[in-house]
C-alpha cells in the first residue's frame, strides 16, 4: 500500500506550542496519538512518526523554511505530491471552519510559500484550520505568532480532533467526498454536539 506523508506545520520550541501559527503541529501530534505512535528526529530536520498509512511529519526548520524538510522525507520516502497532505493555519477561514483542497495559491503563508516553492508545484492536498482575521489593525504576521485566545482553546481540543477526521478522511475517501462531509460541517464557535 503506497503511503501518505502528513506534514503539520509550525515552529519549534515552547515558546511557539499554544501558537496559532502551529495549529499544524497540533494536528500532527493528534493523529501520532491516535496511531499510537512517537515522533523521533529525523536527517530530514523533521519530527517524524511512522503509521501503517502514512509519514507525519513535523518540520523544525520554523515555517518559513518548512519546504526543505518536506522535499527531503517526499525524496527519502519516495512519495510523490499527489500523496502530500499539508495541514496549516490559515487567515482567510474563520476559527471553527476547516477546509480541504487541492492546489492553488499560499495566501500569504511561508509555509506554504516555501513548500510549494521547493517542490516546484502547488499541487499538493491541503487542510487548512481558520484562525480568522486579526482584530482591529493587528499585524497578521504578529497575530499567528500569539497563543489561542481563552475563548478559542474551549473548543481547540475539539476543533484539532476534526481537523484529524479530515486529514484520515483525504486519505481514505479522497477530496470531494471529505469537502462535502466536512465543508458543510462549519463549527462556528459552537463546539461539538452536546
Amino acid at each position: 500500500m503506497d503511503r501518505w506523508l502528513i506534514a503539520g506545520l509550525g515552529n519549534p520550541g515552547p515558546e511557539y506550542a499554544g501558537n496559532r501559527h502551529n495549529a499544524g503541529f497540533m494536528v500532527l501530534d493528534e493523529l501520532a496519538a491516535r496511531a499510537g505512535a512517537r515522533f523521533k528526529a529525523h536527517k530530514s530536520r523533521s519530527e517524524v512518526c511512522e503509521t501503517r498509512a502514512a509519514i507525519l511529519a513535523k518540520p523544525l526548520t520554523y515555517m518559513n523554511l518548512s519546504g526543505g524538510p518536506v522535499k527531503a522525507l517526499s525524496d527519502f520516502y519516495k512519495i510523490g505530491p499527489e500523496r502530500l497532505i499539508v495541514v496549516h493555519d490559515e487567515l482567510d477561514v474563520p476559527y471553527g471552519a476547516l477546509r480541504a483542497k487541492l492546489g492553488g495559491g499560499d495566501n500569504g503563508h511561508n509555509g506554504l510559500k516555501s513548500i510549494t516553492k521547493v517542490l516546484g508545484t502547488r499541487d499538493y492536498l491541503r487542510v487548512r484550520f481558520g484562525i480568522g482575521r486579526p482584530p482591529g489593525r493587528m499585524d497578521p504576521a504578529a497575530f499567528v505568532l500569539k497563543d489561542f485566545a481563552t475563548v478559542e482553546r474551549k473548543d481547540l481540543p475539539f476543533l484539532v480532533d476534526r481537523a484529524a477526521d479530515v486529514v484520515e478522511s483525504l486519505m481514505t475517501h479522497g477530496l470531494e467526498a471529505t469537502q462535502n462531509e466536512f465543508h458543510r460541517a462549519d463549527l462556528h464557535i459552537s463546539g461539538p454536539p452536546r
